[in-house]
């Protein structure tokens, strides 16, 4: 399910990976508590590999119950929404004035935004439980993505664990800020103005700015 629920431009180009990912379904499948939901955990990868311009790479899925939605930072509809989040929409607010910020970021992957975490799942209550489970599928579609579009991507790294991931893009831009929760925002995410910085990778790319409005 987990290949199958990709686009097919993701199929095709992860065709060499799909025996990694069956694996990584067949370990999982016996894991009761789980999130996200079975039926989210690919969803960054239902957004086509052409429609892609930036790259946001998180950590791991929310470790609360019903909040993971399988898009990076995003929180599922009727969830309370996570420090993480509210973070993210103070800087934007910062960055960009006058941006409205509804704090609903899955609304970014329509203009080609990759909402994608380091591990696609964990353990409910347990953060970071499927790191290593997912390390190397997540690397391979990274440096895939890079390849294919070919030095117009844009990747906004948040986090250490991000910051890993990005050593896999060598043609694309990469913009770097420390994680937005609360243990680390003060420790340089706030005032790093990750918005206005994409937007200008992405121009100076030849590309359209991103409407972060959300």
């Amino acid at each position: 399910m987990f290949f199958e629920s990709m686009d097919q431009s993701w199929q095709r180009l992860l065709a060499p990976s799909k025996e990694l990912l069956d694996g990584i379904e067949k370990k999982l499948a016996s894991t009761q508590n789980l999130t996200p939901a079975r039926n989210q955990v690919m969803r960054a990868f239902e957004l086509p590999v052409g429609d892609i311009r930036v790259l946001l790479l998180g950590q791991d899925p929310y470790p609360t119950n019903g909040m993971a939605c399988g898009l990076a930072f995003a929180n599922a509809p009727g969830t309370k929404t996570p420090q993480s989040l509210k973070n993210l929409m103070k800087e934007l607010q910062s960055d960009l004035p006058g941006v409205s910020s509804s704090a609903d970021v899955a609304k970014w992957s329509k203009q080609g935004v990759m909402l994608l975490n380091s591990a696609l799942t964990t353990e409910v209550g347990t953060s970071g439980s499927h790191q290593s489970l997912w390390r190397k599928f997540i690397e391979d579609a990274v440096s895939a993505l890079d390849q294919a579009r070919a030095g117009k991507l844009v990747c906004l790294s948040l986090g250490l664990e991000a910051k890993k991931l990005a050593a896999f893009v060598e043609l694309g831009e990469i913009v770097y800020a420390p994680h937005p929760s609360p243990l680390s925002a003060h420790r340089g995410f706030f005032g790093s103005k990750i918005y206005s910085r994409v937007n200008q990778a992405l121009s100076d790319q030849g590309q359209q700015p991103i409407d972060w409005s959300c």
